[in-house]
Order: structure tokens, then sequence, then C-alpha cells
């Protein structure tokens, strides 16, 4: 076995990382929308703290992480 295939590919990881993050954000929405049809007894405000971390998770930490790991030029 050469010393490359030992080595663990630095791109999945991250792309594992990414997919991990949208992952948890999609639970965090289903999870504050659960909170907003009263199938918890949490306050109101804690579902719609979920379902906004929830929907930054999946639209904008993404982003932020391909740009912060982008291969530089």
């Amino acid at each position: 076995m050469s010393e490359q295939d030992s080595a663990q590919d630095p791109a999945k990881t991250r792309f594992a990382i990414i997919q991990l993050v949208r992952i948890f954000g999609v639970a965090c929405v289903i999870a504050g929308m659960a909170i907003g049809a009263n199938k918890f007894d949490l306050p109101l405000w804690v579902g719609y703290l979920l379902i906004i971390n929830g929907l930054i998770d999946v639209f904008v930490v993404p982003k932020v992480l391909a740009r912060k790991w982008r291969t530089p030029k």
C-alpha cells in the first residue's frame, strides 16, 4: 500500500462535513416545525430559533466552508 492510499483525502472529509452540516440543518428545521405544531412541549420561540438556525446551516454555512476550503489559485 502506498503512502497516498493510507492518507485520507481532505476533499472527501470536507465534503462529508458539508453534507453533515446540511443534514443537521434539515433536522433543525423539522424539529422547529414540530415545536411550532405543538408536538413538543417547548416554547414557540425555541422552534423559531431552530428553524432559523437550520436554514442558516442549509444555505449559508456550506458556502462559507466551501469558500474557506477552496484550493488556492
